[in-house]
């Protein structure tokens, strides 16, 4: 896995925090609102994180896995339960 190195656009995470940031966005049930919650970091933040952080080939399915995702919007989620 590449090395997470924040830059003066990004949040800065410990190890740990960054461990469970992408633990919470691999789960198809976390929503993203869930993370900002825990985290204080927005959808787009972790998508950036979750750019700079996996393989290339990891980020992408990861995209399209949860690109337009009911779950990982709490509202959406909401709204169709």
């Amino acid at each position: 896995m590449p090395k997470f190195v924040p830059n003066s656009k990004s949040p800065h995470f410990n190890k740990s925090d960054l461990s469970r940031i992408i633990e919470m966005a691999w789960d198809d049930k976390t929503p993203f609102e869930a993370i900002k919650l825990n985290f204080q970091c927005t959808e787009r933040e972790v998508i950036n994180l979750m750019k700079m952080t996996l393989k290339r080939g990891s980020y992408k399915k990861w995209r399209q896995r949860v690109k337009g995702r009911k779950a990982k919007h709490l509202r959406k989620s909401q709204l169709h339960a």
